[in-house]
């Protein structure tokens, strides 16, 4: 069983979402990215450190070689990879980067419409696009944040959906 299955079984088991797995280039720091699309408020310390004591017995019975564990929210520009992630996060802005160029260009922002049959539906300035989920190299939510007034004082809050 390769590294990502093992972190994707033991994460589903804990009622987390793999989100993102990174390796830096020996091999030698392991990122894991979770989620909890129940949780309103997002993934906090806490739950980092459950997953982190759990991996960390996890990976030493089955001999995953590493030197350190950093268990970590997707963040709010988190990446959206999976068809569920689409689907999820319909009506977001969000920025795409494709593998190969459609009307001459690789990059887009716009408003995320939502997925269907294997083909995301961007919302643009210039009009709706469609790009197959295949040629998607890189995807991204762009964060949005309210500004209000509390005592005078600007205040940002941050949206999350």
């Amino acid at each position: 069983m390769d590294v990502h299955e093992l972190l994707e079984k033991t994460l589903t088991g804990l009622g987390y979402e793999l989100v993102d797995v990174e390796r830096s280039p020996r091999g030698r720091v392991l990122r894991v990215f979770i989620d909890k699309p129940e949780k309103p408020r997002g993934i906090d310390v806490d739950d980092c450190a459950l997953v982190s004591n759990h991996l960390s017995r996890v990976l030493a019975v089955e001999d995953v070689d590493y030197d350190r564990l950093e268990v970590s929210s997707p963040g709010l520009d988190r990446l959206l990879r999976k068809e569920s992630d689409f689907a999820r996060f319909a009506g977001c802005e969000i920025t795409l980067k494709l593998r190969l160029p459609a009307a001459g260009r690789r990059n887009f922002s716009g408003m995320l419409v939502g997925v269907v049959d294997g083909k995301v539906r961007l919302r643009m300035d210039a009009g709706d696009m469609d790009v197959e989920l295949e040629n998607i190299d890189r995807a991204r939510l762009v964060p949005r944040f309210a500004t209000g007034k509390s005592g005078g004082k600007p205040v940002q809050e941050v949206m999350r959906k």
